[in-house]
């Protein structure tokens, strides 16, 4: 992996429980919150400044801005929800560009799994623990935060036992 295994380990604390609250926000209300975004967003801003050198640091900024500008085009045309879009572009920096095609499978594989998990947990009983969440009264949106939050989250945590 290239992204450095320090740099993961000065990450995972502070994305994780982001990570898995924009996953349960997004599930229970079909949104993800700006304050989760945001919070992404600053501990970048500050945990980049040590965990990377600061050539890196700034390339993985643009990352940011790169992403945003994709995101709100997708969002425009109805591709994409404007709170994914938003939560793609806070997690961009964290990800290493030499990364990239290896989160993508990874991306591919947590949407595969997470849909399935969401859509077959929807028909059984298990919904009964949460009969409230907005997104089982969805039939054509799904809760990408689901897959988008635990997407960072593994790809974290594959940098700490993996990177360089």
């Amino acid at each position: 992996m290239a992204i450095s295994a320090a740099a993961a380990l000065w990450f995972l604390p502070f994305v994780l429980p982001i990570c898995l609250y924009v996953a349960f926000t997004d599930m229970k209300q079909m949104r993800i919150t700006n304050q989760a975004v945001v919070l992404l967003g600053v501990f970048f801003l500050i945990l980049g400044l040590i965990a990377l050198p600061f050539e890196s640091y700034l390339w993985r900024l643009m990352n940011l801005i790169i992403v945003l500008a994709v995101g709100i085009v997708l969002n425009a045309v109805g591709a994409m929800g404007a709170g994914d879009a938003k939560f793609a572009a806070a997690a961009s920096p964290y990800i290493a560009l030499g990364d990239l095609r290896l989160l993508m499978a990874l991306f591919m594989a947590t949407l595969l799994a997470a849909a399935a998990t969401h859509r077959a947990v929807k028909y059984t009983p298990l919904r009964r623990l949460a009969p409230d969440w907005q997104s089982w009264q969805e039939s054509k949106k799904f809760p990408m935060g689901l897959a988008l939050g635990t997407t960072l989250a593994l790809y974290l945590i594959l940098g700490v036992f993996y990177g360089k």
